[in-house]
């Protein structure tokens, strides 16, 4: 039987867990009320990478107190989402924004190589000295 663990681990432990189910509920909410995929993407993403990080903390404080040492296996979730959320984000935006490209979709901004590219008359090999 696992002793109970003292008052002062229990009210910041279910705090921090209330808190991450306050940020997941603001995240959904968001994700229902929010009409267009771009605005849907960057809201609840961070409310959930919040959420994550409340867990995480919660559960480092919990599994430190009830094992008498310092409990640090959870950062390894909260690392490995701190490394993949953005990298999944900017994939499926760029995917999305490929996506209404093609599909002729006028809303959406040109490419980057259309507003960059220099003109024909420009030479770009020999820089103008003075």
């Amino acid at each position: 039987m696992i002793p109970p663990l003292p008052l002062w681990v229990e009210i910041p432990v279910a705090l921090l867990l209330a808190l991450s189910g306050v940020f997941t509920l603001v995240a959904a909410i968001g994700v229902v009320r929010f009409r267009s995929f771009f605005q849907r993407m960057h809201p609840p993403a961070l409310a959930f990478s919040f959420s994550a990080w409340c867990v995480t903390l919660a559960s480092i404080l919990y599994f430190s107190v009830q094992d008498g040492a310092l409990s640090l296996h959870a950062w390894l979730i909260i690392i490995f989402l701190s490394l993949t959320v953005p990298v999944t984000t900017i994939l499926l935006s760029r995917t999305e924004l490929f996506r209404r490209r093609n599909s002729g979709d006028p809303d959406m901004p040109p490419p980057l190589s259309a507003c960059v590219a220099p003109s024909a008359d420009a030479d770009v090999s020999s820089p103008t000295r003075r």
